[in-house]
């Protein structure tokens, strides 16, 4: 089994591919509804040490996608990411463990402070497809707390959507 010292320091890059920016939300507080963001980038450098490595992340927020047109298209509006006027959502890190990544996240020019829970997935070297390593990185934010606060009643109590998003982050890197 490989572990975080097998990461051979410097510049990584995702494989969009294989990787993926996803997120969950509650709907009508009784299912889930699954969806991603189809265009983002990362720039990940690898240190001699966890503490002096970094991930910056870049997401097109025009880019959502919950397999459903008309939900994404009012997605993009100003009730919830209004990507006219804030196309993008980013992360810089502040601070990597073997189980955590604490950084600040920016949405709709509203910056906090999160903590994702890490998976570290291994790294393998294979001559035609170079060294690769893989991640899964999950956070729960409250999305009010970034300025989208669209939501409805329900008859017979809730919303129609949680305030809670799980941010969950697939990612396989290929050594540059």
């Amino acid at each position: 089994m490989t572990t975080f010292k097998d990461l051979t320091p410097g510049t990584w890059t995702v494989d969009a591919a294989h990787s993926q920016f996803g997120f969950v939300a509650r709907h009508l507080m009784v299912s889930k509804v699954r969806g991603k963001f189809n265009d983002f980038d990362a720039d990940v450098k690898v240190g001699e040490d966890l503490e002096s490595s970094s991930i910056s992340a870049t997401v097109q927020m025009v880019s959502v996608d919950t397999l459903q047109e008309q939900r994404d298209g009012h997605l993009r509006t100003n009730d919830f990411f209004d990507v006219e006027n804030y196309p993008t959502m980013t992360f810089s890190s502040t601070k990597i463990t073997e189980d955590s990544i604490e950084g600040d996240l920016t949405i709709k020019d509203v910056t906090k402070p999160v903590t994702f829970d890490l998976e570290f997935g291994g790294v393998i070297s294979d001559p035609t497809m170079g060294t690769r390593a893989g991640f899964e990185a999950t956070t729960v934010i409250n999305r009010k707390d970034f300025n989208v606060k669209f939501n409805a009643p329900v008859e017979g109590g809730g919303a129609v959507v949680s305030d809670k998003i799980t941010i969950v982050v697939e990612i396989e890197l290929v050594k540059a």
